[in-house]
């Protein structure tokens, strides 16, 4: 299997802009993601996806792989699938820019997945954690994963899944942890179909999978990304490194 990781970069952001050209440690944040990401060893290709020429030059620059996007997209799934359409690669990964202290460990996860799947049974494979107290819960902003049997997904929110009318069920609560793997014919089928109902309503890309028909292996993990989405998030990050 070829697996390759690809990093897509928004120049803009709503709660910080231009985070990923931000300095962290001498070097551009994006850059530091990408250098973490080929640092890991597994991977045979690292390719940042970027809508801004600062970001494709600041990686060019400095040795790196870059795709400029031509189009205005949705999501990072929209984004990676236009990127990827014309590369020979069988696994992609998704790598979040704004997470520079990359742990090797979780990606090694998501890629076993697909080295044990030799039926071709997962389209994708995703993180998710346990969460206990009421505020993590009942987060909007933690995004909750419940799944069959199995470890497959059945179904992402925003809200509170399962509702505890019974609270003594013995029910855990799983937060979604934003690592993707993909097969590519996931990426490309995500990319020409259109958005529906669900994933209008919750605003989560991986709802599109779902109602299309395609399967989510879900790993629990007891991993935490490090992201970089506020001012006092690089703070955090410049004292860490």
């Amino acid at each position: 299997m070829k697996i390759i990781a690809v990093i897509p970069a928004r120049y803009a952001s709503t709660r910080f802009p231009a985070k990923l050209m931000q300095d962290l440690g001498g070097k551009t944040v994006i850059l530091k993601t990408y250098e973490a990401a080929v640092n890991t060893n597994l991977f045979q290709d690292v390719f940042v996806v970027t809508d801004s020429d600062l970001i494709f030059n600041e990686i060019v620059s400095h040795g790196g792989k870059a795709i400029m996007s031509i189009k205005e997209h949705e999501s990072g799934s929209d984004r990676i699938a236009e990127a990827i359409v014309n590369l020979d690669v069988d696994i992609v990964i998704n790598v979040q820019g704004d997470e520079p202290f990359i742990n090797a460990e979780p990606l090694k996860e998501v890629i076993e997945v697909f080295k044990q799947d030799t039926d071709k049974k997962v389209d994708l494979a995703s993180l998710m954690r346990e969460i206990t107290t009421k505020n993590e819960i009942n987060n909007p902003n933690n995004v909750k994963v419940v799944v069959d049997q199995s470890s497959f997904a059945l179904y992402f929110s925003r809200s509170v899944i399962p509702y505890p009318r019974e609270e003594n069920a013995g029910v855990r609560y799983m937060q979604h942890i934003g690592i993707y793997a993909f097969r590519k014919q996931a990426l490309l089928d995500f990319y020409s179909l259109p958005m529906q109902s669900l994933e209008a309503s919750e605003k989560l890309e991986q709802l599109r999978y779902l109602e299309f028909g395609k399967r989510i292996k879900m790993i629990e993990t007891t991993h935490v990304g490090i992201g970089i989405d506020t001012p006092e998030d690089l703070a955090r990050a410049r004292l860490l490194l």
